[in-house]
């Protein structure tokens, strides 16, 4: 089964400084239709304008990634963690048992984001934080894992779930397959660029839902960069 679901149908709202959309329901936005997929509870596609971000706010028993697409974001957290994302990198908070955190744009310009929140298999292990670079070169024709909950995903960063987020870069007309399995979901977002999954097309932003899956082929038609998540 593969669901694509338009740019156009997501909900979210613009705020002025953070133009919002929601893949899942959040916030002000409900779909019972759109509440999680799987362990994946938010998409959230976020575009934060210069020197402004989120105030300081708690949360708890989540694993929460910050994928950046354009600009950066600066990470502060009551546990004394600070660091600044830039573009095509990734960051990862384990909110455990509580954790205040701000995230602002402190650059000169827009800031585009995912943030994706994994629901994660245990509650109330300690709070955590951690940041690397991906290089985009190293994702150039194949996906490569982001962050990860399953034993063997190497130096991905760690998250407390059954879950895996991975990202690709494709040039018009490369192809990349990842296998699922038919007791699992993912759900795939282009940044940019038009693709078919399995012979389905989406446009960039769109979201694809998979399930009932063994393996999925992404194939691009236009130079795209890719992130998806695996999921129980």
């Amino acid at each position: 089964m593969i669901e694509v679901r338009p740019f156009s149908s997501l909900g979210g709202a613009n705020h002025g400084w953070l133009d919002a959309k929601h893949h899942f329901s959040f916030a002000d936005y409900r779909d019972p239709q759109r509440v999680h997929w799987g362990a994946l509870r938010v998409w959230n596609d976020d575009t934060i304008a210069p020197h402004t971000g989120f105030a300081p706010h708690p949360h708890n028993d989540m694993e929460i990634i910050t994928y950046v697409r354009r600009g950066a974001i600066t990470h502060r957290d009551s546990l004394g963690n600070a660091g600044r994302t830039e573009a095509g990198d990734v960051q990862v908070m384990s909110a455990g048992t509580g954790i205040v955190h701000s995230e602002k744009n402190e650059e000169d310009v827009d800031t585009t984001l995912f943030q994706i929140w994994i629901i994660p298999d245990r509650q109330g292990d300690k709070p955590g934080w951690g940041a690397r670079p991906f290089p985009r070169g190293d994702r150039a024709g194949q996906f490569v894992t982001l962050a990860s909950g399953i034993a063997g995903d190497g130096d991905a960063l760690p998250i407390r779930a059954n879950a895996r987020v991975i990202g690709a870069t494709l040039k018009a007309g490369e192809t990349a397959t990842h296998t699922i399995g038919r007791d699992r979901k993912a759900y795939l977002v282009a940044t940019e660029g038009r693709i078919e999954v399995n012979g389905v097309a989406a446009d960039p932003r769109d979201g694809v839902a998979i399930a009932d899956l063994d393996t999925i082929e992404v194939r691009a038609i236009d130079d795209a960069e890719i992130v998806l998540v695996d999921v129980a």
